[in-house]
């Protein structure tokens, strides 16, 4: 049974001086992530790595992003409460408990059986609720569409454009795009048809897999 002792928040801590030191300095971002015990989301036989700042491979050769991936990624969502948010790759679900703390509309989706179990156990463990799905990230929720923001935690060899058709005009989509490194992307739906496109750095993700389910 996971315990978050002092000895935990004491290395949290650390961890967000750390990523301060390399320029990250969202305090709403920071302060989620602090809040957040990275180490219940890995095998305590990993838990001295949890609060480094490195991605550190999980079930289904899967990884859990590095904090300061994490951080980037949720910075540049610019969330506000009770916003409709899409994940996909709920992985570990450490990036989903860290989107869940701005207390939004969460759905988070996950193609690999093995962690679509494990993240909703951790979940309970934390009391938080996000809705979960097990499917295609590629097709994202049309159910549920539109969304205020999404996120890709995966590279994405290109956009995917059933996931732009399932954001709101005025919503953002943070997507790591690109085959060996990706290059992290906003893009925000301007009308139906159009979308302006910042780049914001090179970053390494496990690939998106189409059309498949484990």
């Amino acid at each position: 049974m996971h315990t978050d002792s002092p000895r935990h928040k004491g290395l949290r801590n650390r961890m967000i001086e750390n990523l301060r030191t390399k320029g990250i300095n969202d305090e709403k971002v920071l302060q989620a992530m602090n809040e957040v015990p990275r180490h219940f989301f890995l095998d305590s036989s990993l838990e001295n790595l949890a609060y480094d700042d490195r991605a550190i491979e999980i079930l289904c050769l899967q990884t859990i992003s590095k904090p300061s991936t994490v951080a980037t990624q949720t910075h540049l969502l610019q969330l506000q409460p009770r916003m409709k948010v899409l994940e996909i790759g709920t992985g570990s679900g450490y990036q989903t408990a860290v989107l869940a703390r701005f207390n939004l509309i969460l759905y988070t989706i996950e193609r690999q059986r093995d962690l679509y179990i494990q993240a909703q156990e951790t979940f309970k463990l934390l009391n938080i609720r996000p809705k979960c799905f097990y499917g295609d990230g590629y097709k994202g929720l049309p159910g549920f569409a539109p969304f205020d923001r999404i996120i890709v935690t995966c590279g994405a060899k290109e956009i995917p454009v059933d996931l732009l058709k399932q954001l709101k005009v005025g919503g953002i989509m943070v997507i790591p795009v690109g085959n060996q490194t990706q290059t992290m992307l906003k893009i925000t739906k301007t009308n139906e048809n159009e979308f302006q496109k910042e780049e914001f750095g090179e970053f390494a993700f496990v690939p998106m897999l189409e059309n498949k389910a484990k």
